[in-house]
Parts: C-alpha cells; structure tokens; sequence
C-alpha cells in the first residue's frame, strides 16, 4: 500500500541555522580509478606520484592527462609509494603504482544543493563510522540519481582516501554536506518540501512505499542504526524484510536496496 502524500503544513522556505560551509582538509587518494576521476571531475590534485619505471598503460595516460593539466608529478620508488598509502590509512599493497595529494576537498553548504525546480532524492547518513561503509553508499547514492550526501562533522566518516577510493570516485560527482545539526539539517529539508524516510527494522516494507518527489533517505549508524533524535523527525520508516537468521543488513547494503527502489520508482515508464 502507497503511503498517504499530503502537503506537509507549516513548511517554510528559510533555513534554520544551518552551519557555514566546514573548512575541509587536504588529503591523499591512491589507486588508478580515484585518482582518474579525480582528473575527469576537474579536481584540484596539488602533487602526483607515480612508481617509477612502470609500464602499465592507464598509469601512462593518467600521467599523460595531469601534465596537461599543468599537474606536478613525481616518478618515485615503490616503497614511497608504499609508505604515502600506510600514511593514508592503506595496506601498502593497494596504491596500484599512483597517488595524489589532493587540495581541501569542496564541501557544500545545504542551501546551495537545494533546487526548488527538481524533485531531488538526498542522502543522509546518521553518524557511518566506517569508511567503507561512507564510500560504498556514495557510490550508491550517485549510481541511484541522488543529488547529494549530507552527514554530521563529528562522529562519522569523511572524505578520507579510504572512503574516496571506496565510492570508486563518486565522491567527486557528488554534492557532500557536512552539517553540525542533522535534526536542524532535516527541518531545513522538510521546509524546502522533502519527505524524510529512515532505514530500520521496525517501518513499512520499503517497496510498498512512494519514493517518488522529493525524498531524503536516512541511513543510520553500522550499529545503532537511526538515532532517537533523527528519528523522530522522519515522516517514513522504510524497513527491509529479512529472512534469514540475523538481525540486519550491512548498512551500505540496506542503503543500496532502498536507493534501487527509490532510481525504479523514480524512473520508470
């Protein structure tokens, strides 16, 4: 059964309190397909390192492509590539011979990723501790049509190396926003005229929900899922039947189930 869509009451245009757009700081990516993207989003990378002597034809184009872009790159050891990756939080085996120092990653104000023409689906992740986790549901998110990720600036996951190389690059595609109040974040949503679900256990099977319009899809934390706070400013909890013998589905799991349905409904026709 559809949910009930009627107007939401009382909704305002004007933000509330929304924190200024956070300072970011700079870090290392490494791994043939990050650092491409990188490129092909036209980030800003400061330094490039690639293994000497390698003969591997995508690093050569990689390389071809920064120094057209005026791009400093260093042809360095293995083992300073081995250590930059250990630095970067790394096993020293996944660097695949390149990495790059990138600028202060462009985070985004709320208000800015907020198109009143559009019928946008958003990404809220309630405090992901992994990095994985954060990676894989960006990737998601991007895959799925979601037009931006908004998370809180203490107690979760960032933009790191680990978590970029996780979303396979989609970090650059999309719109990140760091926010110091997700409650706030959530009413600031609702006055622009989205629909709030939350992942967990206890809602309504999520495909026989409307993702349709203008969504926010909530996933909460790897173990205590959505917090109590975010919680009960969500209009929808959308659940995953289980059938087996434990409790829950990995978060970045349920986050792709539930953003599948939400690009098919979305999209069809």
């Amino acid at each position: 059964m559809k949910n009930n869509r009627g107007p939401h009451k009382g909704r305002r245009t004007r933000s509330r309190g929304e924190s200024p757009q956070p300072e970011a700081s700079g870090f290392v990516i490494v791994g043939k397909n990050p650092v491409r993207e990188a490129l092909r989003e036209d980030r800003q990378i400061d330094r490039l390192y690639v293994m000497k002597d390698n003969r591997d034809h995508v690093l050569g184009d990689i390389v071809a492509q920064a120094k057209k872009r005026g791009v400093i790159v260093h042809s360095v050891e293995k083992q300073k590539l081995n250590q930059i990756a250990r630095d970067a939080g790394f096993d020293n085996t996944n660097h695949q011979g390149i990495a790059a120092m990138m600028a202060p990653f462009d985070f985004q104000a709320l208000e800015d990723v907020l198109d009143p023409e559009q019928d946008q689906l958003i990404v809220i992740l309630d405090h992901i501790l992994d990095p994985h986790n954060f990676g894989a549901i960006v990737r998601s998110a991007n895959l799925c049509g979601a037009s931006a990720v908004i998370f809180p600036d203490r107690r979760s996951a960032s933009v790191t190396a680990v978590s970029m190389k996780a979303s396979a690059g989609a970090m650059n595609a999309t719109a990140m926003v760091k926010v110091a109040n997700l409650s706030q974040a959530i009413e600031t949503l609702k006055d622009a005229g989205f629909w709030i679900a939350a992942a967990d256990m206890d809602g309504e099977p999520y495909y026989n929900l409307d993702w349709t319009g203008k969504m926010a899809i909530v996933i909460g934390s790897e173990g205590a899922g959505v917090s109590p706070n975010v919680r009960k400013h969500c209009d929808l909890i959308a659940s995953i039947p289980n059938y087996g013998t434990i409790d829950s589905f990995n978060a970045s799991v349920a986050a792709g189930v539930l953003l599948c349905e939400a690009a098919r409904q979305r999209h069809a026709g």
